[in-house]
């Protein structure tokens, strides 16, 4: 075979192609809950509608017009070709035009929206109308477990909305919050980048942490925007709503409260720590914790996101530093108790030293029991625990250990007998990594199978 007949084959099997993946992208349009069709049918409906009252007006004579015109060019066609013939090639003609037309039309719409973006706009609707009728979904925490968390549920809702802790003392925040009197920006950042939908750039942009320079080394870039957009809008939820719309966040980030407030921890040696960056480091298992100022109130739009939940979720993160302190708004526990969604503890793969050193499953559990009943709230208000199941041993547990780390161990059988409903997965993926944290994609596996489990039982 020649060369040429060779290169015709192979660029009529590409348009081949071509053609079958634009009529199978056109028929896309087809599918339910794009909330386009509807509107297309309205807009035709009203354009005939519009061409009626029109020909009503001229006293029907533009439909009479039409009515002789198109017999007469239907018989005109019919005398040429049979109707068996004429009728099918009209009618693929038709829906060939259509169907073009359409594909321009969106392709341009798609152009002038995201020139520079891969994504067909159809497979854009499509995922946007699936996350649109997802879970509302309450996330609360802190900390880098988190913005993990938050991560792997914008596949599924885009009704998010991520409860932070502002209690953070340290590093970049720490400097910021004492220098310039802002809330800490860090896990607030983290968060907006996890919920971020725009391009990966400037996510990176917002995450960019400074490594030279006088005065700006250790400071990340959405940190310092974060605490400008604060003093320009003069708080720190306004500058996290125009954050938001820079990054198309997928959700919304609310901090736990707008008080400055500042951890202090009982230790059982009678010793008191104050910072978040100090209990942290605890030299003695923590008894008791709580704030200055005590009972900080809780923002609006937290209370409100709560009472619309239909799923709760608390963790996974630093049980006493990035967790509790959102148990210190009593408001928000009261919203938490009130609320009829099924709420989910996610508990850490691993201990952390200085802070939860020996717990297991159950000692998070009761720490969190302990917290609330400092408010006087005896009922436990998160009776479903979802926990890394048993890891096999490996060197990355044992290089842990040698740091002073150990295995949340999960005794489901105890749990249950206590009332706890106990969900086990391999939270921290299959595939093989460096660290043990959680998989973003396996946690939200895990926690999506739990919410399509308590829906089918009430």
């Amino acid at each position: 075979m020649s060369r040429k007949r060779v290169r015709q084959n192979f660029v009529g099997m590409g348009l081949q192609r071509d053609l079958v993946t634009r009529s199978r992208r056109a028929f896309r349009w087809l599918l339910p809950g794009l909330v386009v069709k509807r509107w297309m049918l309205t807009s035709g409906l009203g354009l005939l509608m519009a061409l009626l009252g029109g020909a009503i007006w001229a006293d029907l004579k533009p439909i009479y017009w039409t009515i002789d015109f198109l017999e007469w060019l239907l018989d005109l066609v019919t005398t040429v070709l049979p109707r068996t013939i004429t009728g099918p090639l009209v009618l693929l003609l038709g829906a060939g035009l259509l169907l073009w037309g359409q594909s321009r039309s969106f392709g341009s719409i798609q152009q002038a929206l995201a020139p520079d973006k891969d994504t067909v706009l159809v497979d854009a609707l499509r995922a946007k109308s699936k996350l649109n009728r997802g879970p509302n979904i309450v996330a609360i925490g802190g900390g880098t477990g988190l913005s993990t968390l938050l991560s792997g549920l914008k596949r599924y809702s885009s009704r998010i909305t991520a409860i932070v802790t502002v209690a953070d003392d340290g590093g970049s925040s720490g400097i910021l919050r004492r220098e310039l009197g802002v809330l800490p920006p860090g896990d607030i950042r983290n968060c907006l980048a996890a919920l971020s939908s725009e391009e990966p750039l400037l996510t990176r942009l917002f995450q960019y942490r400074f490594s030279a320079g006088s005065g700006l080394e250790g400071h990340s870039f959405g940190n310092l925007f974060l605490s400008a957009l604060t003093a320009i809008t003069g708080n720190l939820e306004t500058a996290i709503t125009a954050s938001s719309r820079v990054l198309a966040v997928q959700g919304q980030v609310v901090p736990a409260t707008n008080v400055d407030v500042r951890l202090w921890a009982e230790l059982e040696n009678g010793d008191r720590l104050e910072g978040e960056s100090n209990i942290g480091n605890a030299s003695s298992p923590i008894v008791r914790m709580g704030c200055l100022p005590a009972d900080p109130p809780a923002l609006p739009r937290a209370l409100e996101a709560i009472a619309n939940a239909e799923l709760i979720l608390l963790g996974p993160g630093s049980l006493y530093t990035s967790l509790l302190p959102n148990l210190l708004v009593p408001e928000i526990v009261e919203a938490i108790q009130k609320s009829s969604a099924p709420k989910l503890y996610i508990c850490n793969l691993m201990t952390q030293p200085g802070e939860t050193d020996g717990l297991d499953v159950r000692g998070h559990l009761r720490a969190i029991e302990a917290q609330l009943a400092t408010l006087g709230i005896g009922k436990r208000i998160f009776s479903a625990v979802l926990a890394q199941e048993e890891m096999p041993p490996s060197p990355l547990i044992d290089y842990y250990r040698a740091k002073g780390a150990e295995p949340v161990v999960c005794d489901g059988l105890a749990l249950n007998s206590e009332g706890y409903e106990v969900m086990e997965a391999p939270l921290q993926g299959r595939r093989p990594t460096s660290t043990l944290r959680h998989d973003p994609r396996s946690l939200s596996i895990a926690i999506m199978r739990f919410y399509r489990q308590y829906k089918r039982e009430y």
